[in-house]
């Protein structure tokens, strides 16, 4: 790491921390040769590989902004999203993988929308699951409730 002061490329680590989130590590360092301190944030990286084989890092804008499209008209904040994207995130680092397809992240997002929001599930599901049918829909609507309990839903998951 070079000193953003004076370009040197020794320097000591004085403090470290691990962020808020846990994410990253936030780590204090001093210069060798000029004596300045500066802070360096460390994070692992966690490559998205898209349908083209490109790869791009992961963002949890990109998670936001794809539920927010299944979330439009539902009661859904923004504050729900960025918790969906965190944990989005935090399931596909718990896989240990550097390196993780496009339609993988896809699937990971299904099972924490599905808590939030069944409608916007339902609309997420049925692109990333390729529903063709009506019979695709109703499967997933038969799912949903089975797996609901009885006494504990909403207004919108009882009326599916």
């Amino acid at each position: 790491m070079y000193c953003p002061f004076c370009r040197n490329p020794d320097s000591r680590v004085v403090d470290s921390r691990v962020t808020d989130d846990g994410s990253a590590i936030r780590r204090r360092r001093q210069c060798a040769q000029c004596g300045r301190r500066f802070t360096t944030v460390e994070t692992t990286s966690l490559t998205v590989i898209k349908r083209s084989g490109v790869g791009e890092p992961f963002s949890r804008s990109k998670v936001i902004n794809g539920v927010r499209k299944a979330c439009q008209g539902r009661p859904v904040t923004d504050d729900d999203l960025a918790l969906l994207a965190q944990e989005v995130e935090e399931a596909i680092r718990a896989s240990g993988a550097a390196e993780i397809e496009a339609h993988e992240v896809g699937l990971a997002i299904l099972g924490p929308l599905q808590k939030l929001d069944q409608v916007a599930y339902l609309r997420f599901a049925s692109v990333y699951q390729a529903f063709e049918s009506l019979e695709d829909f109703e499967a997933a609507i038969a799912v949903l409730r089975r797996e609901q309990r009885p006494g504990t839903g909403s207004k919108a998951q009882s009326a599916l």
